[in-house]
């Protein structure tokens, strides 16, 4: 078996705003196996300034992986616990070289009976009008969960737009999560949690920076509105770690991003923990092309989680490769019949 990979940088159709900055482009590898004709496709995306593996050496571990793919999945997946996005890489490579199509990994109704998963809305920071115009564009669209990323501008009018959504629509009509990437300041969030919680919120991710377990596990206990993990389960490698800091924190929710915690078996660890302490979780992707995504919708729908799941980022691209995920009404559908691999395994090829 012959491995090789290649670089691609995603250009977002217009900059996509977040409490760390924004964004204009996002970076991806191509994991790529090749033998006797057979094919294995697997992306490796990091996210700058987020990302675990977000080294100075990354393209060298990649090489690394290259050369000793004879390895296999599972001992690979080991020796890269410090490259959660190679480890996913590695693992979508490896289940597509051996999956009958290359770009269906995980056989269910998803798949063969456009049985569809439920996702929410996402709506990306900026000004006050153009969150106005994705939220009431989504609405129209059908969804019934919007997540409302918050901490870059005023609060007091992110306040504004969550009320002024509230004012049209009930909680039983519209699931409202916001997202705060960890931008509240710890001496003033539990008061910005309580205007937050006026609202019947499902949710808030991340309202602090990860790494203050203590000051997060306060939070938890006293919070009017459930919180959920996101950033603070990344570079959380070590099983016995993961299991500490769910049992300090006891948070109400955690996020799963593969491409930051170690693919599907990282996740599914998580998963586990985050059961045996009776905390609630989903899965969302992390920008990724549609390659990764793919993979993602797959999988999640395998998990039987009955909750909106937070994919479905493709069409934010403009130089994206083609895809069977279409969104109708909140939900993504695979859409076996479309012709949109015809020529993507030549596209990826080196």
């Amino acid at each position: 078996m012959k491995a090789s990979y290649k670089k691609y940088i995603l250009d977002f159709k217009r900059p996509s705003g977040t409490s760390r900055g924004v964004l204009n482009q996002k970076e991806t590898w191509f994991l790529m196996l090749q033998k006797d004709g057979k094919h294995g496709i697997g992306e490796c995306g990091i996210l700058r300034g987020l990302s675990y593996d977000d080294v100075p050496d990354y393209e060298e571990k990649l090489k690394w992986t290259c050369a000793n793919i004879h390895l296999g999945k599972d001992a690979l997946w080991n020796e890269l616990q410090k490259y959660p996005s190679i480890q996913f890489g590695v693992e979508q490579a490896f289940l597509s070289f051996t999956s009958k199509d290359p770009f269906e990994l995980f056989p269910s109704e998803f798949l063969t009976s456009q049985t569809p998963i439920l996702i929410n809305g996402l709506i990306w920071m900026g000004s006050k009008d153009y969150m106005l115009e994705q939220i009431q564009r989504k609405l129209q669209e059908g969804f019934k969960c919007i997540k409302m990323k918050i901490g870059a501008i005023d609060f007091d009018t992110e306040i504004k737009l969550l009320a002024s959504i509230r004012e049209k629509y009930s909680k039983e009509e519209i699931e409202l999560r916001v997202d705060a990437n960890g931008a509240f300041n710890s001496t003033d969030v539990l008061a910005k949690l309580e205007r937050l919680s006026e609202f019947d919120l499902h949710s808030i991710e991340q309202p602090i920076k990860p790494g203050n377990w203590l000051k997060m596990k306060e939070l938890c206990a006293k919070t009017p509105l459930p919180i959920a993990l996101d950033e603070e389960l990344i570079g959380v490698i070590d099983i016995t770690e993961k299991r500490n800091l769910l049992k300090t924190i006891q948070p109400q929710y955690i996020i799963l991003k593969p491409s930051l915690v170690g693919g599907f078996k990282g996740s599914e660890e998580w998963i586990t923990l985050a059961e045996e302490h009776n905390i609630d979780w989903w899965i969302t992707s992390a920008l990724e092309s549609n390659i990764g995504l793919n993979a993602i919708a797959q999988w999640t729908y395998t998990l039987g989680n009955k909750l909106p799941q937070g994919l479905g980022t493709g069409s934010l691209y403009t130089n994206n490769f083609d895809s069977p995920l279409t969104v109708t009404k909140g939900q993504l559908f695979y859409n076996k019949n479309s012709n949109w691999k015809e020529n993507l395994i030549d596209d990826l090829c080196i």
